[in-house]
């Protein structure tokens, strides 16, 4: 015999999944008739830096801007439909256009000092210095009970 609990939520739950889903299709369906679009974009940290990989397939430098304010990154611009020619009579269209805006709040350990933008094949890369001050470092234990040693501050306790 299986005893199962009772869960009142249960149905509610598949209401909202329900929903997710319908609200999930027609949004990525708008994008398959080309009314919306975005470049994908990564960011990641290193060591050194904030790095930020943005896909603008198709693209030329000039179709898009880069700023930095208040630590807040904007890559903003508009991919273009070009038609080849005014006779053409395009049967599907899927790859999308228009204007996009991206904004990325960073944290306060970057700097747009020295920053690098690289645009090539269509992927922009834009390369943020951390500030001095907030890079790990190694500090030296020493006193009259404690043999002189460093702590690595750049690895973790547990390593």
């Amino acid at each position: 015999m299986f005893i199962a609990k009772y869960d009142p939520f249960r149905d509610m739950r598949g209401l909202q999944s329900e929903m997710n889903r319908m609200f999930s299709d027609r949004f990525h369906g708008e994008e398959a008739f080309g009314t919306a679009w975005n470049p994908k974009i990564d960011i990641y940290e290193n060591a050194e830096s904030m790095v930020l990989e943005a896909e603008l397939p198709g693209m030329k430098s000039e179709d898009f801007d880069l700023s930095f304010e208040n630590n807040v990154l904007t890559l903003k611009g508009e991919r273009k439909f070009e038609k080849h020619d005014d006779g053409d009579n395009y049967h599907r269209v899927e790859r999308a256009y228009g204007e996009f805006s991206r904004s990325f709040t960073l944290p306060h350990t970057v700097t747009v000092e020295n920053a690098k933008a690289e645009f090539e094949n269509g992927m922009l890369t834009v390369t943020l210095k951390k500030r001095e001050e907030t890079k790990a470092r190694k500090i030296e234990i020493t006193g009259t009970d404690a043999t002189p040693k460093t702590i690595d501050a750049t690895k973790s306790a547990g390593a």
